[in-house]
């Protein structure tokens, strides 16, 4: 019997600018979009190498839904490995952080290599009982066939890609030259610092996170904080610019002037009179490895948002979790050279982002809010802004990075292939 391809229920409109609720609540479009995107043929984000520093270190996170655990193995290369026992199948790892000399199931103390490699089964040889050896595994029982399954690795300036697929591209030719340019501005090889954790449950559909941060057109809109104070307004020197498949994105912004401007004073998330009691947010320093821009938001799809907003810098992980609900995950770094008012400035500005950030709370409940409408409707978005096409641009007033992303997603869901 022929599968039926969950995409082709779908009505899309005039390309990909009228994109149907359907795909944000279609439990069978969901689990195609795992395997294919998360899966199959795409690098997913699992952490940053200075959160395991030392051999044993360890940090247990998700590709799609899959449990998985990024660790820094004896001989100090970084190993991916998933979190599930070669012998029953159960999730043995149980903490998010921590250090180990080796993996211990505890339903029946299997035992692996930090590489993840079987080393230990109790009673593989059975027991002996009046003279005679009872039970104990087969003869031709082989260790080495029982490891943990091990996914694919690849870490760039300090941060770590994992993949299931053991035939995907490189990691380079996966972002394309123009992401990576923007990747290697932010990690260009300095010893990264952790800083801290943000974590939330965001009840709607993992793509609309993607969507959130390729729409220069609300930041100027929905955040009064960002209008208000000049650090993201539609006035702003900007650009935008996707990769060659038009998956991955990066809005590139300059910060203009506080106040009000022709553009903005109409707008109701513009208040003048707003006033701030700690000046200290908005103490901002230009850095050298900026170049110019005052904030880059770099969306890698499937998995993660690379924020540069001014001093803040941090990584947001997107952990889909069924087709109604997400995790995000922020891990906030600075870096080892940082003076100790940098770390504090980079800090105090991250209390623009996270679950109860100045910012990033109205993002939260928009998500919430739309995902609510998704369910109740058979309707459509419509992402026209800046016309019908995909393509680069000079300026925010558009939704061509939203576009791209589903022209992109339309190719890959589109296409027959392998079903979950």
């Amino acid at each position: 019997m022929v599968r039926m391809n969950p995409s082709d229920t779908l009505h899309w409109e005039k390309g990909t600018s009228r994109i149907p609720f359907q795909i944000y609540t279609d439990p069978a479009v969901y689990r195609q979009e795992l395997q294919r995107f998360f899966y199959e043929k795409h690098w997913c984000y699992v952490g940053l190498e200075a959160e395991i520093p030392e051999s044993g270190d360890f940090k247990r996170t998700v590709v799609g839904e899959r449990s998985v655990i990024m660790v820094r193995a004896a001989d100090g290369q970084v190993q991916v490995v998933e979190n599930v026992c070669a012998h029953r199948g159960m999730a043995f790892c149980r903490e998010r952080h921590g250090k180990r000399k080796e993996f211990v199931c505890p339903y029946h103390q299997w035992s692996y290599t930090l590489e993840g490699h079987l080393q230990g089964v109790p009673f593989r040889r059975g027991v002996k009982q009046d003279g005679k050896v009872n039970g104990g595994m087969p003869a031709d029982f082989n260790p080495a066939d029982h490891g943990l399954n091990k996914l694919k690795v690849a870490v760039r300036g300090g941060v770590v890609f994992a993949s299931f697929d053991a035939n995907i591209e490189p990691l380079e030719a996966f972002l394309g030259p123009e992401i990576t340019h923007y990747f290697d501005r932010l990690f260009n090889g300095r010893q990264l610092k952790i800083l801290g954790y943000n974590r939330q449950r965001i009840p709607g559909n993992w793509k609309l996170m993607q969507e959130n941060i390729k729409d220069p057109y609300h930041p100027g809109l929905l955040h009064t904080w960002f209008v208000t104070f000049g650090l993201w307004r539609a006035d702003n020197k900007s650009q935008l610019i996707m990769d060659a498949r038009n998956r991955h994105a990066a809005m590139i912004s300059t910060r203009g002037a506080m106040g009000k401007a022709e553009q903005v004073t109409q707008v109701s998330s513009f208040k003048e009179s707003m006033q701030l009691q700690d000046p200290r947010f908005l103490d901002i320093v230009p850095e050298a490895w900026w170049g110019g821009p005052s904030a880059v938001m770099t969306t890698i799809f499937p998995s993660v948002i690379l924020q540069q907003q001014v001093n803040s810098v941090s990584t947001r992980h997107i952990q889909p979790s069924g087709e109604g609900s997400f995790d995000f995950v922020w891990t906030h770094f600075g870096f080892e050279d940082d003076t100790p008012e940098m770390t504090q400035r980079r800090l105090r500005q991250a209390n623009l982002f996270g679950p109860a950030g100045f910012v990033s709370a109205d993002d939260g409940e928009v998500i919430e809010f739309s995902q609510q409408a998704f369910a109740t409707k058979d309707h459509r978005t419509l992402v026209e802004l800046g016309g019908n096409t995909v393509e680069n641009t000079d300026h925010m007033v558009t939704e061509t990075l939203i576009r791209g992303m589903y022209q992109y997603w339309r190719e890959v869901m589109d296409t027959p292939g392998s079903q979950p």
